[in-house]
């Protein structure tokens, strides 16, 4: 494929030295176009969609009417402009300087004779490399903003999706528990109003945390004072809610990721069921839920004032609060102690603010 023949504007008023240009550049493969005066080179650059485009622009200093740093400067403000080399007589360094910073490409001092028109085609070569190069940057940032519209877009999108993904899923586990408090209040067996209370709150816990993350701003986290706010709430409002008006919450507004917050609630869900059914025998008592940091760990404490270690086992007692316990402590990577100072009974999980790197072992000790 043959390559295009690139197009050189000369702008000068001595025609003479347009010739001798003409024919230099000519045999270096240029078509050269001269333009005697600034207006006329101007009108040129102008008419390119017409009469073909300029590849590189040589620009003289003195000319009658518009001078040549006036014609850099109307140049410079067309779209699309091309590269100038300006060329001049005068030996004054200002005037290279001023034509450089008006956006002149390059700048050479020109003779009558013609003896720079080798020097004329190096920087008009240069003129347009450099030209090839800041159209490539351009190219090349235009990419990578329009790259970056895309992503935003789809992560926009993406947050969307979820946010309505845990929308529906919020709304469902919701549904779901409704109809388990239905069942739980309508139930004659004291064991299957248990379990069905139990199973309730267990996909309560789970229900908030997809609640608190479609109505967050952010997707990723979970703020754990007010996720155990909302899931203390239902569990006031669950079956045996008359049980719990004492069920307070001391709690640090700390962010950790929806998975463990998950684990988390179910954990307070079934400590809590576990203090209400066994720990006050004769009636109601306080209950106390307190999150805190301690560093880079967490301490989660579900104390009640109750009969402690003097709790009768209950026969219909199948220890699946415990496992649940057990197996959410293993998810989180807790330790799981019972304080053995407290009069009544006190649980305390003691877990990392950030998931623990593979290979690290949890020692979960359910009381």
């Amino acid at each position: 494929m043959n390559q295009r023949t690139p197009t050189l504007l000369y702008i000068d008023d001595d025609g003479a030295l347009a010739r001798l240009v003409d024919r230099g550049l000519t045999r270096r493969g240029y078509r050269v176009v001269h333009a005697a005066s600034g207006e006329e080179g101007l009108e040129r650059i102008r008419r390119a969609d017409t009469e073909g485009g300029i590849d590189v622009v040589a620009l003289d200093q003195y000319m009658p009417g518009l001078d040549g740093l006036e014609t850099l400067e109307q140049i410079m403000a067309i779209p699309g402009a091309p590269p100038v080399v300006f060329v001049t007589a005068s030996q004054d360094s200002n005037i290279a300087v001023t034509a450089l910073k008006a956006g002149a490409a390059d700048y050479l001092v020109k003779d009558v004779t013609g003896d720079f028109i080798p020097l004329l085609h190096v920087a008009a070569e240069g003129a347009l490399r450099q030209a090839e190069l800041q159209k490539a940057r351009e190219e090349a940032e235009a990419e990578i903003h329009a790259s970056r519209d895309r992503y935003a877009a789809l992560a926009a999108e993406r947050e969307l999706l979820l946010r309505e993904v845990n929308h529906r899923v919020g709304n469902s586990l919701q549904i779901i528990a409704s109809l388990l408090h239905l069942q739980a209040s309508s139930a004659t067996h004291d064991d299957v109003k248990a379990a069905l209370t139990n199973a309730m709150g267990r996909v309560a816990a789970v229900a908030q945390v997809h609640r608190r993350l479609y109505t967050s701003q952010d997707l990723k986290s979970v703020v754990l004072n007010q996720y155990l706010d909302s899931l203390l709430e239902d569990l006031r409002r669950s079956a045996e809610g008359n049980r719990m008006s004492r069920l307070t919450l001391k709690a640090e507004p700390i962010e950790i990721d929806p998975d463990r917050a998950v684990a988390v609630g179910i954990i307070v869900n079934e400590l809590v069921m576990n203090a209400v059914k066994y720990a006050y025998p004769d009636g109601a008592g306080p209950i106390h839920v307190e999150l805190n940091s301690n560093g880079d760990d967490l301490l989660l404490s579900i104390t009640d004032h109750g009969v402690g270690d003097n709790v009768k086992a209950d026969p219909r007692s199948t220890g699946m609060g415990q496992r649940i316990v057990a197996a959410m402590a293993s998810k989180l990577d807790a330790s799981v102690e019972r304080d053995p100072a407290h009069s009544g009974t006190r649980i305390i999980l003691k877990f990392g603010r950030v998931p623990a790197s593979p290979g690290k072992t949890s020692t979960a000790a359910a009381g």
